[in-house]
């Protein structure tokens, strides 16, 4: 069983033209992805999927891997799918979907991630999540938020707060992070599958996986680190590194 840390990359961001390349700390973003996703334990590689070739040659440059994919995919995930298929990746291998606008990531959160795909041949898919105690984040639709049973099996993500205590007081919730481990036999079928009603309303991909009757597990973590969203981002993210 191989683990591969597959890193999508596109140039065309809406809100951020060529951010996989904006410089922090004297680096281009992607390569503190890539650098980091390296210092992950059990990953076996680390690859960037792109679909514009600045970004191959860059990673090239600073003597990263990198693959070029189709420029038409509709997600990330559809170009890790891709990706996967190009680096032929067997049935059982895990293959993890690192965000490119994650240049801080903990290392560990990944292993966290991968950990139960490796613990349990049957499981399709892997998600982190963190506790949330700002009342106000709740409330952000940005902000997404997941249920879990007490298999810690997700039971729905959404931009709203959930659970809703009907009669006030107090709820429990929490932050769902962007990172997915997955099967790889898993991902080839999950890009086939139709979208639902749903992933639909809330814009949410993953809840296409529990439409479908495909469990998620959920890993709670306290590794959070910020993203870069717009250029402004850049600036917390450098306090952040001189922070470590």
């Amino acid at each position: 069983m191989k683990v591969y840390a597959i890193i999508p990359a596109r140039y065309g961001s809406t809100r951020f033209k060529g951010k996989p390349l904006a410089m922090i700390a004297g680096r281009p973003m992607i390569q503190h992805v890539y650098e980091r996703a390296k210092t992950v334990e059990n990953v076996d590689r680390v690859v960037v999927a792109t679909d514009d070739e600045r970004i191959k040659a860059v990673v090239e440059g600073f003597e990263g891997e990198a693959i070029m994919t189709r420029a038409d995919h509709a997600s990330g995930t559809d170009r890790l799918a891709e990706a996967a298929e190009i680096l032929a990746a067997d049935p059982g291998d895990i293959v993890v979907n690192i965000q490119g606008d994650q240049p801080v990531f903990h290392p560990q959160l990944i292993s966290q991630v991968i950990q139960p795909l490796k613990d349990d041949p049957t499981l399709p898919m892997t998600t982190p999540a963190v506790p949330l105690t700002d009342l106000s984040e709740a409330q952000n639709p940005n902000i997404v938020k997941v249920v879990f049973d007490r298999s810690h099996q997700a039971l729905y993500f959404s931009r709203a707060p959930i659970p809703w205590p009907r009669d006030g007081g107090q709820s429990d919730y929490f932050r769902h992070i962007g990172v997915y481990g997955y099967r790889a036999e898993f991902l080839s079928r999950f890009v086939t599958l139709p979208q639902g009603r749903l992933e639909n309303l809330e814009r949410l991909e993953q809840l296409r996986a529990l439409e479908h009757g495909y469990p998620i597990k959920v890993i709670i973590t306290d590794l959070i680190s910020p993203d870069v969203d717009v250029p402004s981002d850049i600036a917390l993210v450098e306090e952040f590194l001189k922070c470590e």
